[in-house]
């Protein structure tokens, strides 16, 4: 097991990092778009109607909840055979996300939280976007120990998290109880099928489809159901018979490759000009900014060098203080949780999220060049480096 979990997250970083540089060529091609002369065609395209929504919902609403599927069992692996299948291993990580989480929070309703129709953004800055960040670390090559890659991995796994639980439980204000009663049955019918044997996939994900359905009617965040649906596929000894690694290989190149990327292509488009020279100023976006920039490094790495301090965890190996710095600095790179976020804080209020969309683009943008200078000319350990140039 502990064989396959650490394949799987080889195969994991490979992936993400490749759709990470992906994901950062849609993102610059939606800004371009939408300060372009095709913005009109750009907001045409966001807007078309598909069937019961437009394809922008369909992007968010839909294709997120398979995302966060995949979130979820990744989340799921990691917790049963991978890097958080004990205390020990989750303590740092684990406090690391929290204390990652909460700092940034705290800077943004210091700026913003003063405004009552503003404080509802406080959850925004405190993601970590896995792919992006991974993106980056491709760029930097053998400079960056693989122990280093799976550390950062864990803590945006675990900011994943508790990203998820602050979507179902900050951001639900209405509940149709019907629909939160079937939501329940549905996933109490999956829960009984993992626990009876049942294997086949394609019964799990005409039930995750329900789910999804049922959560859309309830009231909570769709995409939640994925998170949910993930947790009750089932795990096998044997990787490659388990349900639970074959779904994970099948759907992450397409949310690698297609999802998170058009997810960015269709939410990062701000038309600037509109905004007005002087918008980042604004205690909207400036909130967002410095709580992923200041905010992520200080309670990451803080958090790090006090686990450390007092015994409760170890550096990853072969790394540096001044690499984990670096790491906590790309840390702030909140982007896709960011963006989505956003979207959820201020429904019915395009200005505040075109606001936020700003802050979450300057904020990731400074951590994510902050970071790859820190970690490009951060001095390699001798023995790493034989081993480099060695390979």
């Amino acid at each position: 097991m502990a064989k396959s979990a650490k394949s799987a997250s080889r195969r994991f970083l490979d992936s993400e990092a490749l759709g990470g540089l992906l994901l950062i060529a849609a993102s610059a091609g939606a800004l371009v778009a939408a300060n372009s002369t095709f913005a009109p065609t750009y907001q045409a395209l966001l807007h078309a109607q598909l069937g019961p929504m437009s394809a922008h919902h369909w992007i968010n609403d839909a294709l997120m909840a398979v995302f966060f599927l995949l979130v979820g069992l990744e989340i799921k692996r990691e917790f049963l055979g991978g890097s958080l299948a004990t205390w020990e291993a989750r303590r740092l990580p684990l406090l690391a996300a929290a204390a990652g989480m909460v700092v940034p929070a705290l800077i943004y309703l210091a700026l913003a939280g003063g405004e009552p129709a503003l404080a509802k953004g406080w959850a925004i800055p405190a993601a970590t976007d896995i792919a992006f960040a991974l993106g980056v670390l491709a760029l930097l090559g053998p400079r960056v120990p693989v122990s280093l890659k799976l550390f950062l991995t864990t803590v945006a796994i675990a900011d994943d998290l508790g990203a998820v639980a602050i979507i179902a439980l900050a951001y639900t204000d209405t509940l149709d109880t019907v629909a939160i009663g079937a939501a329940a049955a549905i996933l109490f019918l999956l829960y009984l099928l993992g626990k009876s044997g049942v294997t086949r996939l394609w019964i799990y994900l005409i039930g995750a489809t329900l789910l999804w359905y049922a959560v859309l009617l309830s009231g909570v965040h769709a995409a939640v159901a994925g998170v949910l649906a993930a947790a009750t596929i089932p795990v096998r000894s044997e990787a490659a018979r388990s349900p639970l690694h074959r779904l994970e290989h099948a759907l992450a190149p397409w949310v690698a490759f297609l999802i998170v990327p058009l997810f960015g292509f269709a939410n990062a488009g701000v038309a600037l000009g509109d905004l007005g020279p002087g918008a980042w100023r604004a205690p909207l976006p400036l909130g967002i900014a410095l709580g992923l920039f200041l905010g992520k490094q200080a309670g990451i790495f803080g958090a790090i060098w006090l686990c450390v301090r007092l015994g409760w965890g170890g550096r990853p190996r072969g790394a540096t203080w001044l690499q984990l710095y670096g790491i906590a600095l790309l840390c702030g790179i909140g982007f896709t949780m960011s963006l989505f976020i956003g979207a959820l804080a201020f429904p019915g209020d395009p200005v505040l999220v075109e606001q936020a969309k700003i802050g979450i683009l300057l904020g990731s943008l400074a951590s994510a060049a902050a970071g790859y200078l820190v970690l490009r000319f951060a001095p390699i350990r001798a023995d790493l480096e034989h081993s480099a140039a060695s390979a």
